[in-house]
């Protein structure tokens, strides 16, 4: 089992807590069709396919960290790990303008059904992918100080089981929010 037991009890309480977001969103689409047939229109969808691309870069860097540890190529996994950081960090950034163009056109939570569960479910993941975020700080920290080597890596691997997992939900939740109509 990739990184540890605790990672995957996490990661299925991550699963089980957006299975049930995603049952409001479903619920609320069968009840109002035509809002979340109209909601996509308006909201930013450069901002969602910009945090798509992020996500999914970043993930690949976490992967490549990984690898080059397992590799025992501490310095290039510290590499890796660096540029999804930086990469990383650029979908709160987006996530905040997206905010703000959607606020600045008057699409907030009371803006309508589909919009309320649209920024329930995309700030949730925002908070998700925060505490990743810091995680590959945290792992970032210890690659740095020699505590993961190419026989010992289960945090950095638990990260990326983590990483992905929130890479995973995001990937279900563009579609919804921004393509779908």
């Amino acid at each position: 089992m990739p990184g540890n037991k605790g990672i995957w009890v996490g990661i299925t309480c991550e699963f089980v807590e957006f299975a049930l977001m995603f049952s409001v969103y479903f619920i609320a689409r069968y009840h109002y069709p035509e809002a979340f047939r109209k909601g996509p229109e308006l909201i930013w969808t450069t901002a969602g396919a910009v945090n798509t691309l992020i996500m999914v870069t970043s993930s690949f860097f976490v992967a490549c960290s990984l690898a080059s540890v397992k590799n025992a190529q501490l310095r290039r996994a510290r590499f890796w790990l660096a540029a999804a950081i930086v990469t990383a960090l650029g979908y709160p950034v987006v996530k905040l303008l997206e905010v703000d163009w959607n606020l600045a056109h008057g699409i907030d939570g009371k803006a309508g059904i589909f919009y309320t569960v649209y920024y329930y479910l995309t700030f949730n993941h925002l908070v998700h992918a925060c505490w990743g975020i810091l995680g590959m700080c945290w792992a970032f920290f210890r690659l740095s100080t020699k505590a993961y080597s190419a026989e010992q890596h289960d945090g950095l691997e638990a990260l990326a089981c983590y990483w992905h997992a929130t890479d995973i939900i995001w990937l279900v939740l563009f579609p919804l929010f921004y393509v779908l109509a």
